[in-house]
């Protein structure tokens, strides 16, 4: 399989079912041989400390698929880079270790000035 471009995630709004589909197509992106990481921009950053259930959970459990909690483990095991942003950090009154084990602080300018060649989806 040919070296794959990395893909860069840009999170914009606290919709759960959103960050949970940004875990599934980084984690896909991971699984398949490729980097990818997840941006968490303004007070999307909230969603990198809420532990509550997603709204959908419970027909995903019964399905035989993962939690959101379970999903980010998951992505977070494979080598998904999960960032918050500073400023919604501030904004959330949220501190970095509020948000959980692996998750770096950063802001949108090095984000973009770090794109390289990584596709780059906004959710």
């Amino acid at each position: 399989m040919p070296d794959m471009r990395g893909l860069t995630i840009i999170l914009t709004g606290r919709d759960a079912e959103r960050f949970y589909s940004a875990l599934s197509i980084a984690a896909t992106q991971v699984a398949a041989g490729g980097a990818a990481r997840i941006f968490c921009e303004g007070l999307s950053t909230a969603l990198l400390a809420d532990q509550a259930p997603a709204l959908f959970d419970s027909q995903r459990q019964t399905n035989g698929l993962p939690t959101l909690l379970e999903l980010r483990e998951e992505a977070r095991a494979l080598g998904v880079t999960l960032i918050a942003c500073q400023g919604g950090m501030a904004l959330a009154g949220l501190a970095l270790d509020q948000l959980g084990d692996g998750v770096e602080a950063g802001g949108l300018t090095s984000v973009m000035t770090s794109l390289g060649e990584d596709r780059l989806v906004t959710l």
